[in-house]
């Protein structure tokens, strides 16, 4: 492995750059994304049920909507603004994951010319081949740096696919419990005006 990085020369370094960063937000996104996370079964079973929590917490994001109702003299518009912010947080650094799937081929690409250049500028004029070194060293460029750039890019669109999924999958369910929070919301407001 290490020949490999060594064999890419300059595009190492960006190329590892790029590593470090998918690896550091999937660990992160995965960690923060857990259920317990973003909406606890605790909560999930109220807003099946119908009915609301009776206070919420600061510990999960389904928690911070339910503390913002019950906290906050809001309409149907505000909570679902908060709701949207809180969707938004849980998106954070995937713009990164984006990033390296679009950059890290496009190095390897940019090695790959690189290496095709070292190949075909020392053409030798005797036999109008290319001097065996540097055929070697471009070659090698060439070839390990779209290697090690599609290595990078593939598991990141693997794993910004996979967090995408989730977190809309989380924001169909909190859009769920946010409904139930309306509803109840309009409900005891009727009851009000009854009496």
């Amino acid at each position: 492995m290490w020949t490999l990085f060594e064999q890419a020369g300059i595009f190492a370094w960006p190329l590892a750059a790029c590593s470090l960063a998918a690896v550091f937000i999937v660990i992160e996104r995965l960690f923060a994304l857990r259920s317990g996370n973003v909406i606890p079964a605790e909560y999930l079973d109220h807003f099946s049920r119908g009915d609301i929590p009776a206070q919420g917490d600061q510990s999960s994001v389904a928690g911070r909507i339910v503390g913002f109702f019950h906290n906050h003299d809001v309409d149907a518009d505000q909570l679902k603004a908060f709701a949207r912010l809180q969707i938004t947080r849980m998106e954070r650094g995937l713009f990164v994951l984006d990033i390296v799937v679009s950059a890290a081929p496009l190095l390897g690409l940019l090695g790959t010319v690189t290496g095709l250049v070292k190949v075909f500028s020392r053409i030798s004029p005797d036999t109008g081949l290319p001097e065996t070194s540097m055929f070697i060293e471009g070659v090698a460029l060439a070839l390990s740096t779209t290697m090690i750039g599609l290595a990078i890019a593939i598991p990141a669109l693997v794993f910004n696919s996979y967090l995408s999924r989730r977190i809309d999958t989380y924001a169909a369910q909190l859009g769920v419990g946010v409904e139930r929070l309306i509803a109840a919301k309009g409900d005891g407001s009727r009851r009000r005006r009854e009496f």
